[in-house]
C-alpha cells in the first residue's frame, strides 16, 4: 500500500498484486511428476528453477539438468525468465537429465596436453618405441626438428588460450566427450608421431637437406604455417572481445585494426580458416599421409561447425553481413 498526499487529505493506492507462478517439472520420457514448486516468481529465470529443483533432487545438479517446455524441444536457456516464456501460471515443464557434467576448461586441457606430450616422446625416441639402438637419438634431417616446433607450439598456444583467452558460454559438457575427445587428438598425435620421427622417415625430396641447408620452399611452407597460427590467436582474441567477463552475450564480429581479423568481411568463422591453414601447411612441410587424413577429418569437422555457426549469425542477426562464408571464402 502506497500514499499520496493531496493538500491537507492522504488518500492511499493499493499496489498492484504480484502473481506468482506454480511450476511443475515432469520426466521427459515417462511424463512422470517430479517436482511441483509453489510460489515462484514470475521474474525467475530458468536458472534459478534450475536450483530449486536441485534441492529437491541433489543427484541432478544444475549442470546436467536439461529443461524444456516440450518433451523431445529444445532446452531452454539459463537466461530465460518465466513470465516471458508461453506459459500460463501454472507452468509445466519437461527435465531431461544430461549425465555427468566436466567443465570445459578441463577437457581442453586434458585433450590438449596429451598431443604435446605423446609427440616429444616420439621426437626423443624415449625407449620402447622404436628399436633399442634408436634411444634417444637424434634425427638428422631438419624437416623432423621443424615439425616438432610447429607441432609443440600449436599446443602450447592451445593450452594458453584455453587459460587466458577462451570465455565459454556453457560451462561445462557430458563427461563421455572427453573420452572421444582425448582419443582423436592423443590417437592422431600418436600416429603423425610415429612416422615423422621414424628413425627411417624420409624426408620429401625438396627437402634432403641437413642442418647446415634448409630449402627455401621449407622455410616459405614453415613462414605460411606460423602466420595462421597468429591469426588464429588474433581471430580468438577478437572472438573475446565481444563477451564481456560472466555474460553470454553474442554480436556480430567485425574487423578491427588488427589486419590478421580482417578476414571477417569474407568469412563467418576466420579462426578455423586460419587452422585449416596451419594444418595444410604442417602436411605439405612433412608430406606424411597420417597428417594429411587428420587435416582432412579436421576440414570436415570444422565446416559442420563453421556451417552450424553461420547460420545461427543469419538466424540471430538480420543486418548481418551477407557476403560471409562459413569457412572458405566466396567457396564454402
Amino acid at each position: 500500500m502506497s500514499f499520496i498526499h493531496y493538500g491537507n487529505s492522504i488518500q492511499t493506492v493499493p499496489k498492484k498484486a504480484v502473481v506468482f507462478f506454480e511450476v511443475e517439472i515432469l520426466d521427459a520420457k515417462t511424463k512422470d511428476k517430479l517436482c511441483f514448486l509453489d510460489k515462484v516468481e514470475p521474474n525467475a529465470t530458468i536458472g534459478e528453477i534450475k536450483s530449486m529443483f536441485h534441492k529437491s533432487h541433489p543427484q541432478w545438479y544444475p549442470a546436467r539438468q536439461s529443461i524444456r517446455l516440450d518433451p523431445k524441444g529444445k532446452s531452454l536457456k539459463d537466461e530465460d525468465v518465466l513470465q516471458h516464456l508461453p506459459v500460463g501460471t501454472t507452468a509445466t515443464f519437461y527435465f531431461r537429465d544430461l549425465g555427468a557434467q566436466i567443465s570445459w576448461v578441463t577437457v581442453f586441457l586434458t585433450e590438449y596436453t596429451g598431443p604435446l606430450v605423446i609427440y616429444l616422446m616420439f621426437y626423443f625416441r624415449v625407449p620402447f618405441i622404436y628399436a633399442p639402438k634408436y634411444d634417444f637419438t637424434t634425427s638428422k634431417h631438419w624437416v623432423v626438428h621443424l615439425a616438432c616446433m610447429c607441432h609443440s607450439f600449436h599446443y602450447v598456444k592451445r593450452l594458453l588460450e584455453t587459460l587466458f583467452v577462451h570465455r565459454f558460454s556453457h560451462g561445462t559438457m557430458p563427461l563421455r566427450n572427453i573420452f572421444k575427445n582425448c582419443t582423436y587428438y592423443w590417437g592422431f598425435a600418436a600416429w603423425m608421431a610415429y612416422y615423422i620421427n621414424h628413425p627411417l622417415y624420409t624426408p620429401p625430396s625438396k627437402y634432403t637437406c641437413t642442418y647446415v641447408f634448409i630449402d627455401t620452399t621449407q622455410c616459405a611452407i614453415f613462414v605460411i604455417h606460423y602466420f595462421c597460427q597468429i591469426g588464429n590467436f588474433s581471430i580468438h582474441v577478437a572472438l573475446r572481445n565481444l563477451r564481456p567477463p560472466g555474460s553470454k552475450t553474442r554480436k556480430i564480429p567485425y574487423p578491427t585494426k588488427n589486419p590478421f581479423t580482417w578476414i571477417f568481411l569474407l568469412v563467418s568463422c576466420p579462426n578455423y580458416t586460419y587452422e585449416l591453414g596451419s594444418w595444410l601447411g604442417f602436411t605439405l612441410m612433412t608430406q606424411c599421409l597420417p597428417v594429411a587424413f587428420f587435416t582432412l577429418v579436421g576440414f570436415i569437422q570444422m565446416t559442420v561447425w563453421a556451417k552450424g555457426k553461420h547460420r545461427s549469425y543469419l538466424k540471430e542477426f538480420r543486418d548481418y553481413p551477407p557476403l560471409r562464408s562459413p569457412i572458405l571464402p566466396f567457396i564454402l
